[in-house]
């Protein structure tokens, strides 16, 4: 059973429903392991880029997979959609941007890689769900641990 909080505690504000601008942005340099004899990269290698701006974009709101892990829950993905706008290719300079779009129930993040002058080449999205670490079993909520970083992510002013 719950106790109501005493009237001097101090009430933390409702988050649901809000989506918090949380951003995740690096800079790759396309090495020549990651393309075909074409000189364009491998669409399977894409999503390592994704990897590397999703794990800013947790690092921000301090639930990165090291955090996941200690809290008891993995997030594998369970859905993903990439367009393929133009190719990358060797040696090219791309920015790749993770833009956390749902939190609640599960992580939904988009992607997008441009180059310096802003040309789009390449828009996704991720599906990630909390599992439970030890029986794998899927978490049916969002796990207190994520409502309590969006919290303090939101209350910092990060999210403005």
């Amino acid at each position: 059973m719950r106790r109501a909080a005493p009237d001097n505690a101090k009430t933390s504000m409702d988050i649901s429903g809000i989506i918090p601008d949380v951003r995740g942005e690096v800079r790759v340099r396309v090495p020549f392991h990651d393309v075909d004899p074409a000189n364009v990269v491998w669409h399977g290698h894409y999503y390592k880029y994704f990897e590397l701006a999703r794990c800013v974009l947790l690092e921000k709101i301090a639930y990165d997979y090291d955090e996941m892990a200690r809290s008891g829950f993995v997030w594998p993905i369970v859905d993903t959609r990439a367009r393929f706008v133009r190719p990358v290719r060797f040696n090219q300079d791309i920015i790749v941007r993770a833009v956390l779009r749902e939190w609640e129930l599960r992580l939904v993040i988009d992607y997008g890689i441009v180059d310096d002058a802003g040309v789009e080449y390449t828009r996704a999205s991720t599906t990630q769900v909390p599992l439970h670490t030890d029986s794998l079993e899927l978490y049916l909520g969002t796990p207190d641990v994520l409502t309590e970083r969006m919290r303090r992510y939101i209350e910092s002013g990060a999210a403005a």
